[in-house]
């Protein structure tokens, strides 16, 4: 049932970025959100991201969103945290590919959103990861 939430969700984040539908997007995220490991920032909460999204999704920025690989690491009937590794492509041929570490919450209104994010370094992405090795 979890694996089956996480995907959904992963899924749902790639769908949302494609049609560039910033609300459904930002519909995924909770308020309170807290994404950590990115170099150069202490944290970055709900309201960064939504401008970051929106001036990507206006200027079409991502071209395309894939995540490979996912393992549970925990879950609750509330919550569930994983891994996955993200690559996003930029219209422009840069390419980000990074493992995350993302938490999600089961909202007072029945939706799954993501509440905390961590990028993760190499040597932990390959450790969660193992079948990324190459």
């Amino acid at each position: 049932m979890s694996e089956r939430i996480a995907k959904q969700w992963l899924a749902d984040i790639v769908r949302t970025a494609q049609q560039r539908d910033h609300l459904a997007h930002m519909n995924l995220i909770s308020k309170s959100v807290s994404v950590t490991g990115i170099p150069g920032f202490e944290s970055i909460g709900y309201e960064d991201w939504a401008k970051q999204t929106q001036h990507e999704f206006k200027q079409g920025v991502i071209a395309d969103i894939h995540y490979t690989g996912l393992k549970i690491r925990a879950a609750t009937d509330a919550r569930i945290m994983f891994v996955t590794h993200e690559s996003i492509t930029a219209d422009d041929g840069t390419q980000i590919a990074q493992g995350i570490e993302c938490l999600l919450e089961k909202e007072a209104d029945g939706q799954w959103r993501l509440v905390q994010q961590r990028v993760l370094g190499t040597e932990e992405t390959r450790a969660y990861l193992p079948e990324l090795n190459h």
